[in-house]
């Protein structure tokens, strides 16, 4: 049976399921929150090993071929550039269907929410670089960092470190091939995510007060995602298929919208990109890890979306267009700095976005505070469908990618 398929049927037996369970029960939603972190932790279990391993030696053959440089280049511009698409898509979506308006309450801030940059940079550099390995495997950045050195030391005497680069790939194999088991592990599992995940969708649905937005950030997340990404694949040269890169990425996209955590979706994301998309392991270990980690253009899309219905909310005043155009390019620059926060993504940005202004505003998200898994759903969907396509685009243009035969994916 095809990976995603797995997915899919664990994806609707589990919301199938979340619209019968009960919804009240203390000990219920206790026992189901802590199964959740089971799973999530379980998905986790092997992303940083096969992260490691995959991109020490990728940046290594990299280096060895003279192409590190140049992937490096264009995946820095395509995230940029798709970032300031994706986040004005959707400032732009908001104003040409602009949902009503939400009930909100003053209430106040319990505690500053700061996405910690200053302490995250501290921590790329630890004074034990290795500690880097034993982190708790949900700030990634390090472990990136640390693989990139030794990609670069294994490239100083080919004589001496033959050993150790035959040692590196096949560890990267053997990790590849425990995430793979583990993923289809979680395909098994799938059912607690999606059930949960149904559970709190249904209790949002009849409160009815969030209908608008649901349905204006679900649009505009398959229109992106499941429609505009895959058709720009066909302005490549040579030509692509978009809809086999999307029938490609479709496993990586269910396990991003009911997990709403990208560390999570990695070793799926991984191993779709590599056997379905046909990206080169090279290519795919340097490409995912900068999206993963600095490219949550989707999060930051469905914080500003969040945030201008919420000033509309409060006011009867027209937004600015300075308004406007702050709240884009802080979304912009916040895509960047989400690299501690796989799972509540778009929901911390929103925090952050939100304490740039002053007076009610600034607690202007506690209003969403019943929406936080859908935001982060949506979110990491858009970041996860963003990372596929353009790993598979910039592998396209470095020649690091071949054509695979649908009836050959997993």
């Amino acid at each position: 049976m095809k990976h995603w398929i797995k997915l899919l049927i664990g994806s609707l037996l589990g919301v199938l399921l979340g619209f019968f369970l009960p919804q009240n029960v203390p000990a219920f939603s206790a026992a189901l929150t802590w199964l959740e972190g089971l799973v999530i932790s379980i998905g986790r279990y092997a992303a940083v090993p096969v992260l490691f391993f995959s991109l020490s030696i990728s940046v290594y053959e990299l280096r060895q071929d003279s192409k590190f440089w140049g992937l490096l280049l264009r995946s820095l511009i395509t995230m940029a550039v798709g970032g300031v698409l994706i986040i004005s898509a959707g400032i732009l979506a908001v104003f040409l269907f602009p949902p009503s308006r939400i009930q909100v309450s003053n209430e106040e801030q319990i505690a500053a929410i700061s996405l910690g940059t200053l302490d995250s940079i501290l921590e790329i550099f630890p004074s034990n670089m290795l500690s880097a390995l034993v982190s708790g495997g949900v700030y990634l950045l390090p472990v990136c960092v640390l693989a990139v050195f030794v990609g670069i030391g294994l490239s100083f005497d080919r004589n001496q470190t033959k050993p150790v680069i035959t040692l590196i790939d096949s560890l990267s194999h053997i990790f590849y091939y425990i995430a793979s088991v583990l993923s289809d592990v979680v395909a098994l599992l799938f059912v607690i995510l999606s059930a949960y995940w149904a559970i709190r969708y249904r209790a949002v649905l009849a409160d009815g007060k969030f209908r608008d937005l649901i349905l204006l950030l679900g649009g505009l997340s398959a229109v992106l995602g499941l429609a505009v990404m895959p058709l720009l694949l066909y302005t490549l040269k040579p030509r692509m298929n978009p809809w086999a890169a999307l029938y490609g990425s479709l496993g990586p996209a269910l396990a991003a919208f009911f997990s709403g955590d990208v560390n999570f979706t990695l070793p799926v994301l991984i191993r779709h990109v590599k056997e379905n998309l046909g990206v080169r392991r090279r290519a795919n270990a340097l490409t995912l890890s900068l999206f993963t980690v600095f490219g949550r253009a989707g999060s930051a899309m469905t914080a500003a979306v969040s945030l201008i219905v919420i000033i509309s909310s409060y006011s009867s005043l027209e937004i600015t267009r300075a308004d406007i155009l702050s709240i884009g390019i802080r979304a912009c620059v916040i895509s960047f700095l989400l690299f501690r926060h796989p799972g509540d993504g778009a929901y911390t940005a929103l925090a952050v976005l939100c304490a740039g202004y002053s007076g009610e505003y600034k607690a202007g998200y506690l209003n969403l505070r019943p929406l936080a898994f859908y935001l982060t759903a949506a979110g990491a969907f858009l970041d996860v469908m963003f990372a596929s396509f353009a790993s598979c685009a910039i592998a396209r243009k470095s020649g690091l990618q071949e054509g695979k035969n649908p009836r050959n994916f997993i």
